[in-house]
């Protein structure tokens, strides 16, 4: 679904609204699966009005309580748990700086609040920084078969859940109520792998792959259909240019808007592809306006911006061109490249 702004999550709660309550197969799969240790400490990300937090603190976690909306955490902190001990901080998990949460976690929970994260692949690498040895991640989520269409956007579907459960290696997943409750445990990390996706039309033979990053640094990859990670990009139009052909396809992939006169050609890529050659060229932008979303769903699942730290370990595949791109902006990043003739024509002043 993406970011909802603060302004639109206080005037939900400020009007009284709130989300389906916790109920009693949730207790008894928190209990069950996540049962506090000794010490414990949890974290409640996207809080709301604390209703699960307060619950993990009568059962043995201390609990640090985030949430975006200033007005659910000041009607949360107005209904003192039972026992035990809630914190409660202003965050916007996405976007500012985690160092206000505690270092380790032996829990991390997101119930109903994962379908509003934009960027899920870094911010679940940030989150899972912070568990501790043992500890588990949990998501409790309603499955969009189970909800009405027009509320689709709040739900997962089959394809995220598998795309959430493979940077796991231990995956217990829990239907019920219409909601699915994943515990995930062991992070996994790469190498990254490489591959390609099929035999491409003739065409396909000379393309432009291009280089965004945000205000962060964070790079923008899309989640193809056929299961990889790739850069904005495609093929060129007879008589285009790669970087017309690059901001074109940026446009029309996620609304992004950006001058050709602004993108730096840095470099031609030639690799092979069922026996043809294929040139890919290396394109960079600066400058942009808009917000990335799908615009091509028969091509793209989701975009995500993504922090270059975390390349070298996803454990989705790459699309070999796009890792090809990548290292010319960003040389030695992404470890074991496929072979591939490069012909440098601009230099790239590193971050």
């Amino acid at each position: 679904m993406g970011h909802v702004t603060q302004d639109a999550w206080d005037a939900h709660y400020g009007a009284g609204r709130s989300f389906r309550p916790l109920g009693d197969a949730e207790h008894t799969l928190l209990r069950a699966h996540v049962p506090a240790p000794p010490g414990g400490r949890a974290l409640d990300v996207g809080c709301g009005l604390g209703e699960l937090a307060r619950h993990l603190a009568a059962a043995g976690y201390t609990v640090d309580a985030v949430d975006l909306a200033v007005t659910a955490l000041d009607i949360a902190e107005r209904t003192p748990p039972v026992s035990g001990t809630v914190r409660y901080l202003r965050c916007d998990i996405e976007r500012d700086s985690l160092d206000d949460l505690h270092t380790s976690y032996d829990l991390i929970a997101l119930r109903l609040s994962y379908a509003f994260i934009g960027d899920r692949t870094r911010v679940m690498h940030r989150l899972r920084e912070r568990l501790r040895p043992g500890g588990a991640i949990v998501v409790i989520t309603p499955l969009a078969a189970a909800v009405p269409a027009d509320r689709r956007r709040t739900a997962l579907d089959e394809h995220e859940i598998t795309l959430l459960s493979a940077d796991w290696h231990t995956v217990e997943r829990h239907d019920t109520d219409g909601l699915a409750c994943l515990v995930l445990r062991d992070p996994a990390s790469g190498p990254v792998a490489y591959r390609g996706k099929g035999r491409p039309s003739p065409h396909a033979l000379t393309g432009a792959g291009l280089v965004v990053t945000d205000a962060a640094g964070h790079v923008l990859l899309g989640r193809s259909l056929k299961g990889t990670w790739e850069l904005p990009g495609g093929k060129n139009d007879a008589d285009e240019s790669f970087a017309e052909a690059a901001v074109r396809e940026l446009a029309e992939e996620t609304g992004l808007r950006a001058e050709a006169s602004a993108a730096r050609l840095l470099a031609l890529l030639m690799d092979s592809v069922h026996g043809m050659p294929r040139v890919t060229a290396a394109v960079r932008v600066v400058d942009f306006r808009g917000t990335p979303e799908v615009r091509e769903p028969h091509l793209i699942h989701r975009w995500e911006w993504h922090a270059l730290a975390d390349l070298p370990t996803l454990t989705a595949d790459l699309f070999t061109p796009s890792a090809h791109v990548l290292d010319v902006v960003w040389p030695g990043l992404l470890p074991e490249l496929p072979p591939v003739h490069r012909y440098p024509l601009a230099s790239e002043p590193r971050p």
